[in-house]
């Protein structure tokens, strides 16, 4: 069940899931580039992730504990998001829309500010650890999903009485172990990389 290719194989059955996650983050992007009434809501969320960054940034060992604070803080957000979409999916939805709205903001804005800005915001700020730890999100939402249909089936099943359910769940919430470790390992690779690389390139 843990093996890369047991993994690999399973995600692919859920790539209609993974899909439907990809959607629903690029559609939260372009209502952040388009929507100007959202920029109350998306600076307030920036401002708080400002003041960690400040505070990290005055710290003894600034890059250790940025890397430390942004692989916990991901891999906490994306465990919870997978198993709270047992709320019918509803919270990795919401999870996706905000990421999105906050992304395509921060593209939209730098655009704005000319075609330089842009590329390094873009190509030096996001794209070197954004791919993985993006692809993390999507992932982890995915399975979110499934695991909020799973549970709305479970209610059709409790009504009909139609048995083979708690099956259904009991493997589905097995296959989640490995994809956990999947997760971790992705969301730590994108940390090291956000909290070094994309840090040195910001800088030049």
């Amino acid at each position: 069940m843990f093996s890369p290719k047991e993994i690999f194989r399973h995600l692919k059955m859920m790539r209609h899931y993974i899909a439907f996650s990809t959607i629903f983050l690029l559609a939260g992007m372009v209502v952040g580039a388009t929507n100007p009434d959202l920029e109350a809501f998306i600076q307030g969320q920036m401002s708080g992730l400002r003041n960690v960054a400040q505070n990290i940034d005055s710290s003894s060992h600034p890059t250790l504990f940025l890397m430390v604070f942004i692989f916990f803080n991901n891999v906490i957000k994306a465990i919870l998001v997978m198993y709270i979409g047992a709320i019918f999916g509803i919270v990795p939805i919401i999870f996706l829309a905000i990421n999105g709205m906050m992304i395509g903001y921060l593209v939209h804005k730098s655009a704005e500010q000319g075609g330089d800005t842009l590329f390094t915001i873009v190509f030096k700020g996001l794209l070197p650890h954004g791919i993985i730890e993006l692809a993390a999100i999507v992932i982890a939402c995915a399975y979110g999903l499934r695991f909020g249909k799973i549970m709305l089936q479970g209610i059709g099943a409790l009504l009909t009485r139609r048995p083979g359910w708690s099956q259904e769940l009991e493997r589905f919430v097995m296959r989640t172990l490995p994809v956990m470790v999947l997760l971790t390992v992705m969301l730590a690779f994108a940390a090291l990389i956000e909290s070094t690389v994309t840090v040195w390139l910001l800088g030049k």
